[in-house]
């Protein structure tokens, strides 16, 4: 190909054009090549997948009672009855011993923050208008759970503080109630 037919091509390239929506819809060239243009939308709705709070039915999780216990105010775990062994999260089998033999037991709502930090950037989906915001690990005697802590400011805090269970509701687009839990600085 001689010059004048690589210009010639190139003039044919920029006629070839598809919206951008980088752009706001402005249009750009396939490259000169025969191929189909492929337009991008500019919202994507994200799979559910990508949803930091499980779904809580029976259909979807096996520690659907874990969920029900929340609701009715009740942080609660697994205690192995084959071994004793107390595990958070909830577990359907025991990993010590592998026993299927597993009851629900009631958490204290009080705690002790055992370490903490302060995220402020790649937070999970739904809560990016959080941010900056609290997580931290919450001693609660016989075990150690991870939370956000919220109503809190990293340098208000320190290892040691006493914290309490906040229990919330999660809004979201499933067609059921949802809670988690949440950790708050003692008053």
């Amino acid at each position: 190909m001689n010059e004048n037919e690589r210009a010639n091509a190139d003039d044919e390239r920029t006629e070839r054009t598809a919206p951008d929506p980088r752009a706001g819809g402005e249009p750009i060239t396939d490259g000169g090549t025969d191929r189909d243009v492929v337009e991008i939308p500019k919202t994507i709705e994200l799979p559910r997948l990508l949803d930091f709070y499980e779904l809580q039915n029976a259909e979807t999780t096996e520690i659907v009672e874990f969920y029900d216990n929340l609701r009715d105010g009740q942080l609660t775990t697994t205690e192995c009855r084959e071994c004793g062994e107390l595990h958070f999260p909830p577990r359907i089998v025991c990993p010590e011993c592998r026993s299927e033999d597993l009851e629900y037991v009631d958490l204290p709502h009080e705690g002790e923050l055992f370490a903490f930090s302060t995220v402020r950037a790649g937070a999970p989906m739904g809560m990016e208008d959080e941010v900056p915001f609290v997580i931290g690990i919450v001693d609660l005697g016989d075990v150690q759970v991870s939370a956000h802590v919220q109503n809190a400011e990293y340098d208000d805090l320190e290892i040691g503080d006493p914290v309490d269970l906040k229990i919330v509701e999660i809004d979201g687009p499933v067609d059921h109630e949802r809670v988690f839990y949440r950790f708050e600085p003692r008053e």
